[in-house]
C-alpha cells in the first residue's frame, strides 16, 4: 500500500490535483446516477477553477506528489441544524478505494470540526457505496431529503454523525 499523506490544499499543484480528483471521481461515481448531459458539463477545467476559487477548508490526500482524494468541511450551511459541522464533499480516486484514504480524509475533517456536537453530510440517493461508507463511519439518516437539479431532478439525503449517539 502507498504512503498517503493528508495535508491542507495550499499549492497550485494541490489545486490542480484536487480539480482532477473532483472531475474524475464525479465521473467514476455519478455515471448512471446523474443526467449524462450534466456530467458532460462537469469538465476538468471547471473543477480546477472551483479548486482555485474556493481553496478554504480543504484537505487533500497525496500519494507522494499526486493528489488522490480530498475533503471539504466547515460549518453547516443553514440554520436547520444548530451546533453542526458539515463534510461538504469527500472524494477518492477509484484506484485508491479500499485503502482507507476516505477514512483518513474523514478523520482529518473531524479534527477540524472537533468543536461541533454533530456533523452532517448530504449524499445522493442511490449512491449506495457512499451511503455504506458513511454508515460505517457512524453517520445515520435523519429523515431529511432535498431535491437538487443535476440536469434532471435528483434527491439528496442527509446523514448525521452525533458525538453523543442521539441521531
Amino acid at each position: 500500500m502507498s504512503k498517503i499523506s493528508i495535508v491542507p490544499m495550499v499549492t497550485d499543484e494541490d489545486m490542480q490535483g484536487k480539480g482532477y480528483v473532483h472531475w474524475k471521481a464525479w465521473h467514476e461515481t455519478y455515471t448512471g446516477l446523474v443526467d449524462p448531459a450534466y456530467l458532460e458539463k462537469m469538465t476538468l477545467e471547471k473543477c480546477i477553477d472551483i479548486a482555485q476559487r474556493w481553496p478554504q477548508n480543504l484537505m487533500v490526500a497525496k500519494d507522494g506528489d499526486k493528489v488522490v482524494g480530498f475533503v471539504g468541511y466547515g460549518a453547516y450551511r443553514d440554520e436547520t441544524l444548530a451546533d453542526c459541522g458539515e463534510v461538504y464533499a469527500v472524494y477518492v480516486l477509484a484506484d485508491y478505494h479500499g485503502q482507507k484514504v476516505g477514512c483518513r480524509l474523514m478523520d482529518a475533517a473531524f479534527e477540524k470540526l472537533a468543536d461541533y456536537k454533530r456533523i452532517a453530510v448530504w449524499v445522493l440517493k442511490g449512491n449506495d457505496k457512499a451511503i455504506r461508507f458513511y454508515e460505517r463511519y457512524g453517520f445515520r439518516f435523519d429523515g431529511t431529503e432535498s431535491e437538487i437539479e443535476l440536469g434532471t431532478p435528483n434527491t439528496e439525503i442527509r446523514m448525521v454523525y452525533d458525538k453523543h449517539g442521539l441521531v
